[in-house]
Parts: C-alpha cells; sequence; structure tokens
C-alpha cells in the first residue's frame, strides 16, 4: 500500500486575534500630584487625543487574500461553506461590536440565492452604492446602522460604500448568533513543518491570515450564489436571533463575489470512486459471467485468449468464406507471450506473414496481423511521413553507396559522428584535399597520379581488393548490404550520414509506442471490456507495437535494399510495459484529479496521458504498478461535509493533532448533514444555536467541555478524498 508522502508544509489554526486597541477615537488624560505637597493646581492636566484607524465602509482589495469557491467559478459547491481570507490576520477583530464578547467579529459572511436579494434578483453580486452620510441618514430603503455620527472620522462621512437591503426574515434565518461568528471566524497559519521550528515554536507572522467562514451551503440544486461580507457595526440589537424588522436591513457590504453551483446528483467524487473499486475484474478483458464448469479443449482455449484481453470478432478468408478470428489490441490483460521471429528475419515484410493460424480449431488470430495492416494505413495517409520516409531512404541509398567506397570510415579510427558527417560531405573530394595537405603535397599527387596512370594502362582498379573494413575481413560490396547493416558500427554511421532525413521519421514512428495515433476500437475493440464508471489495468505489449511500426515502414519499399534500410529507424523507444483507462464522469467533472501509480511505496513516473472523448483517460506509466490511487483535487482548503454526509474527525492534541479518527456521525442516513442544520429549508449550518446544534455534538464525540473556533475549525475541514485500486 502507498505510504503518506513526506510532510513538506504545515497547517496551524488559532482562535482569534484581540487587537490591544479597537478601531475608534481614543483620549489619554494625564494627570500630576506631589506627594505631602498641597500644589495640585501647579500642574494642569493633559489630554491627548489621539485615532486608531482601520476600515468600517470599505475593505481595500489589499486585505483580500483569496475566497472560495473562485469568483465567477462553476462547480459542485453544495457541500462546502463559502470561505474568504484575508492577508492581515487581526482584519475581523479590529472592531468591538456593542456588549458581545472580544471574540466575536463584526463581519460575518452570508451566502445569499436567486430571487432572494430584492436589489439583485439574479445573484450577479449587485450592490446600491451611497455614501456614509447617505447610509446613516436613511437615504436608501431599509433599516440603516445605528452609528453615532460623533464616532465617525471626517473623512469616513463622505466615503462611498456598497450596500445591501436584506430583507427582514431573510435575515432572521440567515445571520449568524453571536457565538457562531466568533466560532466561524480563526486565523490560519502556513508554513514550514514542524520538524524544523517545534511544535510550540510561536506563530510566523508573515504566515498568519484572517479566515471567516460562511454558515449557510450552496443549494443542492444548482443555480447562482452571492457571498457578501456584512458589517455588523451598529446592527448589534439584531443579533442573537430576534426578528428583524419587516422592511428589512440596510447593510454595507465591504466584499462580495458570485459562483454558480452545479446541481447535487447525489454522486460525488467519493461515490464514484468507490464505485469504481466495487467492480470484481480490474483487468482489461471482456467479462465471462458463466464459464462453463467442465470447458472442452476448445473452450478452454477460447477461454483463455478471453482471459488475456482478446475478443472473437468476424472474419471473411480470402477465399471468400465467413469464419471468425481472434483479435487483441496492444494492451493486455496478462503479460504478451514471447512472439517467434517472422521467416524473414527480424521484421515483418506484410500482414500475412504476421496471421497466426490456430491449426487444432480452423481459425486465426489477427492481432498482429492487424497491427500491421494498422500501422501502414497511418503511414498511408500521412503525406507529410511519407514524403520524409521516401527522403530518408534516398539520403540512405547514397550513403551506402559512399559507404562502399570508402570503408575506412568504419572503425576504431572514426567515430560514427565523424564518418556520418564526412560522408554527407564528399569524402572523395575531402580526400583530395588531404592528399594536397602540407608542403610536400604536390609530389604526393604526382606520385597518385603517375600510379593511378600505370594501373589504368594494365587494366586494374587501384586499391579495389584492399578495401576492407576494419577489424573485419568481409569485403564491403552491394551484396553485403545486408550483413553490412548488421553490423553495430555500420549502422551506426548510416545513422549518423542520414541523421536530418531520419530525424522526422523517427519521431513520427515514436508516437506509436505511446500509442497515440492508435485508434480507440483497436485498444479496446469490445465496449464490454470498459464499460462506463470503470477503471482497468493492462499490459502493453511491445510485439504488437512493432507490427505497427514494420508496417508502416513497408510503404514504399521498392526492393530488398529498401527493406534492409528500415532497421536504420526500427529502433523505437520501447512501449511502457503498464498502464490503465479509466472511464468515469471524474475526468469531466474532477480534470484536475491527483492521479498516480505505486510499486510499494514508490511512486512511479506516469510518461504519457490521452483523452478519448469526454470521459476516457488513457495512463501509461515507466514500470510496473501495483496499486493505483484517485485522490480528490486540493483545491485549497476549505470546509463542509463529504458526499456521504459527514465530516472526518480529527485528534485535537498531542504530536499526532489533526490525525483523522474516523467518520461523524456514524451514521448519516440520507439527509445531507441534515441533522445540524437549522429549520427552514435554508441550509444553514446550525452551529451552537437552538435544536441539535454542531458544536456541543462535536465536543461529545471528543469527549470534551466545549471546543474552540481553531478546533471547530479542526473538524470542519473538507479533506479530499483518496481511493486505491489494487492490480489483479
Amino acid at each position: 500500500m502507498p505510504t503518506t508522502p513526506p510532510t513538506a508544509h504545515r497547517t496551524r489554526f488559532f482562535d482569534h486575534r484581540i487587537p490591544a486597541l479597537y478601531v475608534g477615537r481614543y483620549t489619554i488624560h494625564a494627570k500630576q500630584s506631589v506627594n505631602g505637597l498641597n500644589i495640585e493646581d501647579a500642574f494642569p492636566d493633559r489630554a491627548q487625543c489621539f485615532d486608531v484607524r482601520g476600515p468600517r465602509f470599505v475593505i481595500p482589495a489589499t486585505d483580500v487574500h483569496a475566497s472560495y469557491p473562485r469568483p465567477g467559478s462553476t462547480g459542485l459547491y453544495s457541500q462546502v461553506l463559502p470561505h474568504l481570507t484575508f492577508e492581515s490576520p487581526g482584519v475581523p477583530w479590529l472592531r468591538r461590536l456593542k456588549g458581545e464578547d472580544p471574540a466575536v467579529p463584526w463581519t460575518a459572511l452570508l451566502v445569499f440565492r436567486e430571487n432572494e436579494l430584492p436589489e439583485d434578483p439574479l445573484a450577479l453580486g449587485h450592490t446600491e452604492a451611497c455614501t456614509a452620510t447617505e447610509l446613516l441618514d436613511g437615504h436608501l430603503p431599509g433599516t440603516p446602522p445605528k452609528i453615532d455620527p460623533e464616532h465617525l472620522f471626517d473623512d469616513e462621512r463622505e466615503m462611498l460604500c456598497a450596500t445591501v437591503l436584506v430583507p427582514g426574515d431573510l435575515f432572521t434565518a440567515l445571520a449568524p448568533l453571536p457565538k457562531e461568528m466568533g466560532m466561524l471566524a480563526h486565523i490560519r497559519e502556513g508554513g514550514p513543518p514542524d520538524a524544523a521550528l517545534g511544535i510550540a515554536s510561536a506563530p510566523d507572522e508573515d504566515e498568519l491570515k484572517a479566515v471567516v467562514v460562511a454558515n449557510r451551503f450552496p443549494d443542492a440544486a444548482g443555480g447562482r450564489h452571492v457571498v457578501h461580507l456584512l458589517s455588523f457595526d451598529g446592527f448589534e440589537s439584531h443579533l442573537g436571533g430576534t426578528a428583524a424588522p419587516s422592511q428589512g436591513l440596510r447593510m454595507v457590504s465591504l466584499w462580495s463575489w458570485a459562483f454558480e453551483t452545479e446541481p447535487d446528483t447525489g454522486m460525488g467524487f467519493g461515490d464514484l470512486a468507490q464505485q469504481l473499486a466495487a467492480q470484481p475484474d480490474l483487468l482489461l478483458r471482456l467479462p465471462v459471467p458463466s464459464p462453463p464448469q467442465n470447458p472442452s479443449a476448445a473452450q478452454q482455449a477460447a477461454l483463455e485468449r478471453l482471459s488475456i484481453g482478446a475478443t472473437a470478432l468476424p472474419q471473411r478468408l480470402e477465399t471468400g468464406e465467413r469464419s471468425f478470428g481472434f483479435y487483441r489490441g496492444p494492451l493486455t490483460a496478462a503479460r504478451a507471450q514471447p512472439v517467434p521471429a517472422p521467416s524473414s528475419g527480424e521484421r515483418l515484410e506484410s500482414a500475412g506473414e504476421a496471421l497466426a493460424y490456430v491449426q487444432p480449431y480452423g481459425v486465426f488470430d489477427a492481432s498482429y496481423a492487424a497491427a500491421f495492416s494498422l500501422g501502414r494505413t497511418l503511414a498511408l495517409a500521412d503525406a507529410e511521413f511519407r514524403t520524409a520516409l521516401l527522403a530518408f531512404r534516398k539520403a540512405a541509398r547514397g550513403a551506402v553507396r559512399r559507404l562502399l567506397t570508402h570503408p575506412e570510415l568504419v572503425g576504431r579510427a572514426v567515430s560514427p559522428a565523424t564518418a556520418g558527417l564526412l560522408l554527407r560531405e564528399h569524402p572523395a573530394r575531402d580526400a583530395f584535399d588531404r592528399l594536397l595537405d602540407g608542403s610536400s603535397g604536390t609530389a604526393r599527387l604526382a606520385s597518385a597520379l603517375a600510379g593511378a596512370g600505370a594501373d589504368l594502362t594494365n587494366g586494374r582498379v587501384r586499391g579495389q581488393a584492399r578495401h576492407r573494413r576494419s577489424g573485419s575481413g568481409a569485403t564491403l560490396t552491394a551484396a553485403g548490404v545486408r550483413s553490412a547493416l548488421a553490423d553495430a558500427q555500420v549502422a551506426d554511421v548510416l545513422r549518423q550520414a542520414t541523421a536530418r532525413e531520419l530525424e522526422p521519421v523517427s519521431a513520427w514512428l515514436a508516437r506509436l509506442p505511446l500509442l497515440e495515433m492508435i485508434p480507440f476500437e483497436h485498444l479496446v475493440p469490445d465496449p464490454r471490456m470498459l464499460p462506463q464508471e470503470s477503471l482497468r489495468f493492462f499490459y502493453v505489449d511491445a510485439a504488437w507495437v512493432r507490427a505497427a511500426v514494420d508496417g508502416a515502414l513497408s510503404v514504399g519499399v521498392g526492393h530488398a535494399v529498401d527493406a534492409d534500410l528500415n532497421a536504420l529507424a526500427r529502433q523505437v523507444p520501447r512501449p511502457a510495459p503498464c498502464g490503465l483507462l479509466l472511464r468515469s464522469d471524474l475526468v469531466w467533472n474532477w480534470p484536475k484529479t491527483v492521479m498516480t501509480g505505486f510499486r510499494g511505496d514508490r511512486p512511479i513516473k506516469e510518461i504519457h496521458r490521452a483523452s478519448y472523448g469526454s470521459d476516457v483517460l488513457l495512463l501509461l506509466f515507466s514500470e510496473v504498478i501495483d496499486t493505483f490511487t484517485l485522490a480528490e483535487p486540493p483545491q485549497g482548503l476549505h470546509f463542509g461535509f463529504s458526499d456521504i454526509g459527514t465530516i472526518e474527525l480529527r485528534k485535537l492534541s498531542g504530536p499526532d493533532i489533526g490525525y483523522p479518527m474516523g467518520e461523524f456521525p456514524e451514521n448519516p442516513g440520507d439527509d445531507r448533514f441534515g441533522r445540524f442544520l437549522r429549520g427552514g429549508g435554508y441550509d444553514v449550518l446550525n452551529v451552537a444555536g437552538p435544536g441539535d446544534p454542531l458544536l456541543p455534538a462535536l465536543a461529545l464525540a471528543h469527549s470534551v467541555p466545549a471546543l474552540s473556533s481553531a478546533q471547530l475549525t479542526l473538524q470542519m475541514i473538507k479533506a479530499p478524498q483518496v481511493q486505491t485500486f489494487t492490480r489483479p
């Protein structure tokens, strides 16, 4: 089983940050006296006024770090609580609400759906703008906040602010209680792991950020939503569950964003992943529901072929007879058996040569023949490749002819790269230049010409019998091209000499081992092998890929030398040993799903990924894997419940703080966390209100008197779900 990867990052939660001084106006009074002397009037009292400034009607954009769901996004968000993260850790507690605990922030996130806000029925984020003075004077409909104008700074009076009108009954249904406001805000620290800093290390000020979490889940039926960070400054009298005025409240929206959630079909990431893992067979092959108890020899042979991934398809023979034959693509349920070498040597020269005849039962296995034909068809359909292949063969034939007359280029004294370069750049002319090199060049030229004249007079070709390859006794003649190409040194020299023409051919052929150009019907010849919502492991048959390569190289072969020269281009990368196919809604709905293959506890490199349509994904790995994991995409830390209506309990203290303890509640039912929601059908989380609130239930599950806001946050983290699959 795969193990948890090493920790590279940590997250810690803190309850709140109470400021030493809240935002507002302050006066310091100084009075002096001297003990034993009645001179009080000699030292007049002094008063010093100063202001503590902070946001009141507007939150600067620089103070907002991120919001979730992302503004303008569309997704399945009905199981998460929207939240807003601040760059500064103290923003939610800069002001103190009258009569409330210091831990209660002065802001809260409220989530509104379509047709709930009268001035924004489409939930687009529309607000009404006015100055602070106009707001307090009641120029807009709704009850304004009760803020003494004397407590306003001069520059705040004409400050433009965004406002929303919240109907009274809607505010009463949605507004969190003061205690809930304190529990739904916390400070988060992200930084190096505790192993480096120590578990009791002081918070890193540069990594602290405040987070405010909403108390309402988006609608499971889908639709647009708008989230407003509302100021409760001046609305203290309406907190605590008391009914709001019927005309509604005119509230300041400090920040807002809109998003759209998709309908919740009840099949979330976890449900789909569990459904994939529950299937009886995870190998890419036809299901055999009820094989015979005592199969005959013919039935047993057919079952064996089906078990490795083959299927039976109609076949029409060259004689016109109709029969059936077996076909298997490059993906196999078991390791493919070694294939005997073709009669022509290491390569296939025709599809018929690759056709396997199952003699005892009079049927054919067309797997490798189909691969050869497919490779040839793909090459014929690609004009650019055909042109490159013919250009390569022309260059290779020229290099062979030049090598026959200059066999000295193959040997230990000359590297393949240098020899290949010389073959491309006129070796006869280079030899003539070397003949003229040095002060004695003229004498050597005269001697060579005189000797050549004598040889021609006597009817001899100079040096013909002495042109032999270094280290070999074989003469390089046209008849010996095949045997010459079998020599690794000769093949290397020719590859270097034709590198420019060979490159596009090799690049095209290298796509075949990655299965890039193979039609899906050749990979999965029967749809029953990969039904909807399925995951299948497979091996890759290297011999099938080689047959397709031979088929592609068979295009334009004019004579035996061309076929022999194909060996220079036939060396393609070895196919990946294994992979898997996934056909699921996960491919479309969770495109950033983390997929990892393991061998033991070691992650294996993924070397290729391809999509077929909108719901099929193919993955190839560099080694054979024995386990595979699907992990829900980590879209950032957010809060909510799982697909089955539970949350993950986590330890509250100790060295393993945050480690999972099991699902809560143990028997969730089918009510989407409904036990802990307020009545009225608004999907508002009952954190600490009347009835059956979440907070005391969690405290009881942990056997503690109460939970703090940081501890509640730890429980409400909606961690990504992971499903592990073991290869049969």
